[in-house]
């Protein structure tokens, strides 16, 4: 699984972007909400290593998802 942060101008705010193997999009959330439903990604129990990955993300930068 890799994901990036995309970065929002003006109104529209920062999102993150999960992509699978091939990346195919499957999840796309904004960077500043509460993370929620990452069971549907095979993330649960991971919110804590997540944020703290995307705390760090850089904006455009693609990297795999360890966590």
């Amino acid at each position: 699984m890799y994901i990036i942060k995309v970065k929002g101008k003006a109104k529209i705010p920062d999102y993150i972007q999960l992509r699978d193997e091939n990346f195919v999009l499957i999840a796309y959330f904004r960077a500043d909400r509460p993370l929620k439903d990452l069971h549907r990604y095979g993330l649960e129990g991971k919110e804590t290593p997540l944020a703290a990955v995307i705390e760090q993300l850089a904006f455009g930068k693609l990297q795999k998802l360890e966590v």
